[in-house]
């Protein structure tokens, strides 16, 4: 039993030294196999082996003050007594030691599993954020990019409004040839009216005079 014992703490010592040395893969090793102890029936399966260590070391304990007790009353120790004593001291000795590093290791366990998780989300968030630096480099060449768009259209703007004000004025000065030619066509429209009406008149006019030649002839 007590062989049993030494092999279960030298085992569990070991354990506990690797989880908190990083040894190449063999952490990774441990903690896979604690996460497979810790699924499917492996947690009733621990419990019952504490329970019973739990057990062994509450009778450890009772045989040694049973045995304590006995040497009070004949107040001396038999050397069976003794033997059986420092068996049991052992016994409970080494059965506490097996339980404290169980729930040493369990700690170890979850505190890593949490540091995983941690790292994780911390190598997570890094991507994240160079993913958004990139982003953000990103925006800034295409904001400088529609900046210069905009003052390429500006400048665009400004010049078809620079022409459309040089069209408007040539457009006004047309109109203005325009309507001068407008009133220059109506004077030329009135003077010709007067001049055939003038024409008609002096046609009445040539018509009377060669009527009254007429006259006189005859």
């Amino acid at each position: 039993m007590i062989q049993l014992l030494f092999l279960v703490l030298f085992a569990e010592g070991a354990v506990a030294l690797l989880l908190m040395l990083k040894i190449g893969p063999l952490r990774e090793l441990v903690m896979r196999t604690l996460d497979q102890l810790k699924t499917g029936k492996g947690p009733a399966t621990m419990k019952t082996l504490a329970c019973t260590l739990a057990v062994i070391f509450l009778s450890s304990i009772v045989n040694i003050l049973s045995i304590q007790k006995r040497g009070f009353k004949l107040g001396t120790v038999t050397p069976m007594d003794q033997v059986l004593w420092r068996t049991h001291v052992l016994e409970a000795s080494l059965t506490g030691y097996i339980l404290f590093l169980a729930f040493v290791i369990d700690r170890l366990h979850h505190y890593l599993c949490k540091l995983i998780t941690l790292k994780k989300t911390v190598t997570s968030s890094r991507d994240d954020l160079e993913q958004l630096q990139k982003e953000q480099l990103l925006f800034k060449e295409k904001e400088i990019k529609s900046s210069d768009e905009i003052r390429n259209l500006n400048e665009e703007i400004s010049a078809l409004n620079e022409t459309i004000l040089k069209l408007k004025s040539v457009s006004d000065e047309h109109e203005k040839g325009m309507i001068s030619a407008e009133s220059h066509v109506s004077a030329l429209q009135k003077q010709c009216e007067e001049l055939l009406l003038e024409y008609d008149r002096l046609l009445e006019d040539n018509q009377i005079l060669q009527a009254q030649a007429l006259g006189y002839r005859s």
